[in-house]
């Protein structure tokens, strides 16, 4: 039996991810046979530009006219196991969306995640056991992440857990990876 598929696509910001994502998703439905397409969209509408993006992204999955079902997850990626059946294909968009909302949850309270270290490890390491549990059952995934890691170590010692945990969770995504690419000004490179 083939090996399970989980595709890891990073990039600049609006390189392209999203639609290259989407494409290799719908490739890997056909492979597979899939009942679904899922979508786990992480963004949240705080302000108008991303209420645009989520609606842009939205209405391109509506007009493919195929089996899309979204679950909007932006925080406790766990919490969508159940949500899972068996003959789906998965895409994930995104990491770096995921990670901070992760970093912020709490602000209301006026205590982040951020600032306790056990629980924002807790949430990575639940969202880790959440990707191999969805690969060890054979949902072929395709992950989106965002390339951010090209700017100098900042000074900001917020900005600087951030950046270790991202460039530790890109690590991560590789080496679980079957497929690592990397998307910039529309341009593809394969590597893995």
């Amino acid at each position: 039996m083939a090996e399970t598929q989980l595709i890891f696509i990073t990039g600049g910001v609006r390189s392209g991810k999203s639609a290259y994502a989407e494409q290799q998703l719908r490739q890997l439905a056909d492979m597979n046979h899939a009942k679904r397409l899922v979508y786990v969209a992480t963004g949240v509408g705080f302000d108008d530009e991303m209420k645009k993006r989520i609606a842009r992204h939205q209405f391109d999955r509506q007009k493919q006219q195929l089996n899309w079902v979204t679950f909007e997850q932006p925080t406790n990626l766990r919490k969508l196991l159940p949500l899972i059946q068996p003959g789906d294909v998965m895409l994930w968009d995104c990491v770096t969306t995921w990670l901070t909302n992760e970093f912020y949850e709490g602000f209301e309270t006026g205590i982040c995640n951020w600032q306790r270290p056990e629980k924002l490890e807790q949430r990575i390491h639940d969202m880790k056991n959440t990707i191999l549990q969805l690969h060890s059952l054979q949902i072929p995934i395709v992950i989106v992440s965002n390339e951010v890691l090209d700017e100098p170590i900042s000074s900001n010692q917020e900005v600087q857990l951030y950046q270790r945990h991202l460039g530790n969770l890109h690590q991560w995504f590789i080496k679980q990876a079957t497929q690592a690419i990397e998307i910039e000004y529309g341009h593809v490179h394969q590597w893995k």
